[in-house]
């Protein structure tokens, strides 16, 4: 019993540091117009700042992604506080735009290093027979961490002195807090090689693979597309087009999809993993029907109603992928599949971005924004009929216990 209480203390304390570390990543969210503001960019500039991000995640993931199982977990992380220790300093210490390209592509190192590490750490440290629960808490501490950034970022830019500073301050607090927890928790790599053994790891597509890999793929790229959106442009269109200025409502309204999500997530449990991912469709579907709704009317709980919506799509067509392309791979191929997948997650959390971006300049924001979802609603409802018309056979595989 002693020893089950341990490890979930253990398991909850790498949660936490996990939680922090992904909380950065999205602490300048609600941030972007006062930068706007302070370096006079545009919306387009907005984007691509924010898609660096996605840059630094995909580069880690294909060069280092196995690095932990090599050198151990414990190294990886730190390796990973210590690039978030370096994002938070360049957006602290910023005074051209080029510090903020630089504090996100180290925020991409940060959440690269700790996506896959962290996530097998927490599973590592839970008790034996918790593995369940440990997955889902992994879950909710990257989803959490996530929603609590632009939530922190918006409460201490609205109520607080020094809006671009003191919430990575904060940050930077919480990150030396993290070290300190980590530095006291166990290695659970037992059989540990040096750095120079790792090799990059290079995306795969066996050929039995491809036919359940595209519609995952598809509601994949759509899902992490909207999150793209809600975290890079939503901030300025809630100032600009439904005058909220409060950051606080701001960061919130961000967070809630990143919350919805991890809702989603939990709810596969119930309607089981082959029939997640068509309802992921559904829903994604659904969000971004209730968003065009909030640009064409200009109407502030359509914004909340698509976050919440969207943000459920998201866990529950996630979630459905992960576990689809998974179990429809060979065990010696799991990995490269996965690793694609990811790939196309984080190119749907920056290539559309940047896409609206540039129509926002002639068209607008709204108009560039439906123009985004209408794209985006042809893609997950192409392979949501895809899915219904022909279920992947791993789906119902991965569904049953």
């Amino acid at each position: 019993m002693d020893g089950d209480l341990r490890g979930w203390r253990q398991c909850l304390l790498s949660g936490a540091v996990f939680a922090v570390c992904m909380a950065g990543t999205t602490l300048p969210t609600p941030l972007y117009g006062l930068y706007q503001e302070k370096f006079d960019f545009s919306e387009l500039t907005v984007t691509v700042v924010y898609a660096v991000y996605a840059v630094g995640v995909i580069g880690v993931l294909l060069l280092a992604g196995n690095a932990s199982d090599a050198v151990g977990r414990r190294p990886v992380l730190l390796w990973g506080l210590g690039a978030a220790t370096a994002s938070a300093v360049c957006f602290l210490f910023a005074t051209t735009l080029g510090w903020l390209y630089v504090g996100r592509l180290l925020s991409g190192l940060s959440a690269g290093l700790f996506t896959g590490a962290a996530t097998a750490y927490v599973m590592e440290l839970a008790p034996h027979g918790g593995t369940s629960r440990a997955t889902f808490l992994a879950t909710a501490a990257n989803m959490g961490g996530l929603g609590c950034g632009p939530l922190l970022a918006g409460v201490l830019a609205q109520y607080a002195d020094w809006p671009l500073y003191l919430p990575f301050a904060v940050h930077l607090a919480l990150v030396a807090c993290s070290a300190a927890v980590l530095l006291r928790l166990p290695e659970t790599v037992r059989e540990r090689r040096p750095l120079r053994t790792v090799r990059p790891q290079r995306p795969g597509l066996p050929p039995r693979v491809r036919s359940v890999f595209g519609p995952a793929a598809a509601a994949t790229f759509v899902g992490f597309a909207l999150f793209g959106v809600f975290t890079s442009v939503s901030p300025s269109f809630l100032a600009h087009s439904l005058d909220v200025r409060n950051h606080a409502v701001s960061g919130l309204i961000v967070a809630l999809a990143f919350f919805a999500s991890t809702a989603g997530q939990l709810a596969v449990g119930r309607f089981g993993l082959g029939r997640s991912l068509p309802l992921g469709c559904a829903a994604l579907l659904g969000g971004l029907a209730l968003l065009a709704g909030a640009l064409w009317w200009d109407l502030l709980p359509l914004v909340v109603l698509s976050a919440l919506v969207g943000g459920i799509g998201h866990g529950l067509a996630f979630r459905g992928s992960l576990a689809v392309v998974a179990a429809a791979s060979e065990a010696n191929q799991r990995a490269a599949v996965i690793s694609a997948l990811f790939v196309v997650a984080y190119a749907g959390i920056s290539v559309p971005v940047i896409g609206v971006g540039l129509l926002a300049g002639p068209m607008g924001l709204e108009g560039a924004g439906l123009v985004f979802i209408a794209c985006m609603m042809l893609l997950v409802s192409t392979a949501g009929v895809y899915l219904l018309r022909r279920p992947a056979p791993a789906a119902e595989t991965a569904g049953q216990p």
